[in-house]
C-alpha cells in the first residue's frame, strides 16, 4: 500500500516568504492604481512622468528600459500623456527617427500631488517598521536580487 505524501511539504517556509514577498508588491500597485486614478494617471504614466522629470530628455526607449517595457507599450503611454498635455516629445537634430521627452508645466503642477499621494502610500507601508528595519529589509532584498541575476 502506498503512503500519502506529508501534506506539510506542500508548501515550505521560503514558500511562504515568497508569497509575503509578492504580495506586498501587488497591494503596493492597488493602492497606487487607486490613487493616480485621483488625477486621471495610471501607475504606469505616473512613473513614466517620475522618469521624465528626473532625467528631462529621456528618449522612448530609455524609458522604456527604466519601465522594463516595450518600446511600443511606452510609446502606447506617451501617446496618452501627449494628449492630455502633461508631455511633448521633441524631434533630436539631425535624427528624425530619435524623439525626448519632456514634461509640460501641466505635468510639473501636478508632481507636487502625485509626491504627496506616493509618500502618504510609503508612510502607510513602513507604519511600525523602525528605521534599522528598513535599512535590513532594503539590504536582504538587495541580496536576493543579486541572487537572481
Amino acid at each position: 500500500m502506498t503512503q500519502a505524501p506529508d501534506q506539510n511539504s506542500y508548501v515550505t517556509e521560503a514558500d511562504e516568504l515568497v508569497f509575503l514577498v509578492e504580495e506586498v508588491p501587488r497591494k503596493l500597485r492597488r493602492l497606487f492604481d487607486a490613487s493616480t486614478a485621483k488625477f486621471g494617471l495610471s501607475r504606469t504614466q505616473w512613473r513614466a512622468l517620475a522618469y521624465i522629470f528626473r532625467t528631462p530628455g529621456l528618449t522612448q526607449t530609455e524609458l522604456a528600459k527604466c519601465l522594463e517595457l516595450e518600446r511600443a507599450s511606452v510609446g502606447h503611454v506617451i501617446d496618452q500623456l501627449e494628449k492630455t498635455g502633461y508631455v511633448e516629445r521633441r524631434a533630436v537634430e539631425g535624427n528624425r527617427r530619435v524623439w525626448t521627452l519632456h514634461l509640460l508645466s501641466k505635468a510639473i503642477g501636478i508632481l507636487p500631488s502625485l509626491r504627496a499621494e506616493a509618500d502618504a502610500i510609503y508612510a502607510r507601508l513602513l507604519a511600525g517598521v523602525s528605521p534599522d528595519d528598513v535599512i535590513n529589509v532594503r539590504r536582504l532584498l538587495a541580496s536576493m536580487s543579486k541572487n537572481l541575476e
